[in-house]
């Protein structure tokens, strides 16, 4: 039997949402976007409540993934994970997934090119960790892949990068031990042993050759 909508009131504590009373009770409650064409008056059927209090369901996820998207760029499996912590059942996920996707917030491809180029300029590690890292993050080997081809990151690039970051902390040692602590560390961002003492030997190099003109002005 149909029941009719005597009052539509705004919630004290969230005025986008909305307290919907049927024949003198309340009843549920909707985001004023799901409510608008909503009356006093107007009868709704056993269907249109379902569909309404579905839609509404749809649109609370929605916003509540959408916040999660504001802080920093992530990946579907990130946002799928997210959700599902937050009580959504798969189907609802699903749908909020792919609108995400349809309106451009969600992009695996982008997602891997943002996180190279983070990676790259502010915590230089290797090119395995860094798909260790992605996989970690649920892109799929293809789309890793692919980006890294067209990035064209370069193994001992990386890893003069990440060294030059921290060799502050070991120039003033003696050689053998800056050889150890900076190879070591080198080793902790992924990166095998050749290409750590291969780095590390031209480190030592350049703090030399630095302290050395220091030393004769």
């Amino acid at each position: 039997m149909d029941k009719v909508i005597t009052a539509i009131e705004p919630q004290k504590r969230n005025r986008q949402r909305l307290n919907i009373s049927l024949d003198g009770e309340y009843a549920f409650s909707l985001d004023r976007l799901t409510a608008a064409w909503l009356k006093p008056g107007r009868a709704l059927s056993a269907e249109e409540i379902k569909k309404l209090q579905e839609q509404d369901e749809l649109e609370s996820a929605y916003t509540r993934a959408l916040h999660f998207l504001s802080f920093r760029s992530r990946s579907i499996q990130e946002t799928r994970d997210y959700l599902t912590r937050k009580g959504c059942s798969p189907e609802l996920t699903s749908a909020v997934l792919r609108r995400l996707e349809e309106e451009g917030y969600l992009d695996d491809a982008r997602f891997c090119r943002e996180w190279l180029e983070n990676r790259s300029a502010f915590r230089p590690r290797s090119v395995s960790l860094i798909k260790a890292e992605l996989r970690q993050k649920g892109l799929t080997d293809e789309v890793i892949e692919s980006t890294l081809a067209q990035a064209n990151l370069q193994e001992s690039e990386l890893a003069l990068n990440a060294a030059r970051r921290a060799v502050g902390r070991y120039e003033s040692l003696p050689e053998e031990t800056f050889r150890l602590r900076l190879g070591a560390f080198l080793q902790r961002r992924g990166f095998s042993y050749a290409v750590a003492s291969e780095t590390v030997r031209r480190l030592w190099k350049e703090t030399r050759n630095s302290r050395d003109g220091q030393d004769t002005r």
